[in-house]
């Protein structure tokens, strides 16, 4: 059958229904994920516009809803699978869930429902039987670690926005407190407040803007092997940390644990632990032994200390703000539950900003 204008102007519907039913399928194996904090979705629905879901606990509760957007990750991962045929898009459909999902968690509020929303030069990238079996495996992962189901999506052809092989990913997910009166707003952050981190994985999904400028400038580009032996890429592509487990395991614990503040490490490096607006200063004074290779190399190619600061996670993917008598509570919670926690700071009065002692530097908050 010869195919319409739209089709051949790069809206091709018969190439979009590959990846839409291989992500439908996905998603139906998702479906009970989200059960054990109580919440059901319609099986019937899948593949509609509107696809139900409810929680049918006894339990006061309460929703949030985030959305965030991959960034230029998937830009390494494709020109791995063109270079070399490798392909790490099971990372990027993994990342697309956890970028999200960090933002979901720090306010108390466990995922349960996910939406992905993938933008394509054109629907050819969909229909490459290994990218997209990749894909989907990844956010089934990111779906089963988290507990959470893939009930909607949607994938468009954007030719004209989108550079030809690349793709934007982005999505939302919804979030449950239950009982709501776990809700964490940061309002309890005080001055005496002991800071946890919780070590990263990696370079998880920011600073990829920095890191694809710098790779473009060596010779063998993300092939170019880093001291330990790893690529480029490699060290560029890790999963994400999940940090779902930590967070159940801290809200769940009883006697509750006094939570003051939660706050992940992204966009922004170890100067986001000074969140909050009040003139607060965050003394580190401790940090993680290994920092990630990634990031130390960086420094290697003439990135200064203070962007790399600024810009990765340097080891540290999440924080965690509680008083002196539940410091060791929450460290020994978080390694049964298989994270590296560390002590690594407290809360002064003082003017906002991150006094980082390890590296003898002082972080101002951004336009201050």
């Amino acid at each position: 059958m010869k195919k319409g204008e739209y089709a051949r102007s790069g809206v091709d519907y018969t190439k979009a229904k590959i990846f839409r039913e291989a992500m439908q399928a996905v998603g139906r194996r998702t479906l009970h994920f989200p059960e054990k904090r109580s919440v059901f979705i319609d099986e019937d629905a899948i593949g509609s516009r509107l696809t139900p879901w409810e929680y049918l606990g006894s339990l006061s509760h309460s929703w949030v809803s985030v959305s965030e957007f991959l960034g230029n990750q998937s830009y390494i991962a494709e020109w791995m699978y063109r270079h070399t045929g490798e392909s790490y898009y099971d990372v990027i459909g993994f990342n697309l869930t956890q970028i999200i999902v960090i933002d979901v968690t720090p306010g108390g509020a466990l995922p349960v429902i996910f939406n992905d929303v993938v933008a394509l030069s054109s629907y050819d990238w969909g229909i490459d039987e290994k990218r997209r079996n990749d894909f989907a495996k990844g956010i089934f992962d990111g779906c089963k670690i988290c507990g959470m189901a893939l009930v909607q999506g949607d994938t468009g052809a954007a030719r004209y926005l989108v550079r030809p092989g690349q793709s934007i990913l982005s999505g939302s997910i919804k979030g449950i407190i239950a009982p709501k009166e776990r809700a964490i707003t940061g309002g309890k952050l005080q001055v005496g407040d002991h800071i946890i981190a919780v070590k990263s994985s990696g370079l998880h999904a920011n600073g990829i803007s920095l890191i694809i400028k710098r790779a473009l400038t060596l010779k063998d580009q993300f092939l170019y092997e880093l001291p330990n032996g790893n690529t480029f890429a490699k060290e560029a592509l890790i999963r994400s940390c999940c940090y779902v487990k930590l967070m159940e395991a801290l809200l769940e614990t009883q006697p509750k644990i006094d939570i003051h503040a939660v706050q992940p490490g992204t966009g922004g490096g170890p100067l986001k632990i000074a969140f909050d607006k009040r003139p607060f200063t965050y003394r580190i004074h401790s940090w993680f032994y290994e920092i990630p290779s990634l990031f130390t190399f960086m420094r290697e190619l003439g990135v200064s200390l203070q962007d790399c600061l600024t810009t990765f996670n340097w080891g540290g993917g999440y924080y965690v703000f509680v008083s002196s008598r539940e410091v060791e509570q929450v460290i020994d919670i978080g390694r049964k539950a298989g994270y590296e926690l560390m002590d690594v700071g407290v809360v002064e009065k003082g003017p906002r900003r991150v006094i980082f002692e390890p590296e003898n530097v002082t972080l101002s908050p951004p336009g201050e």
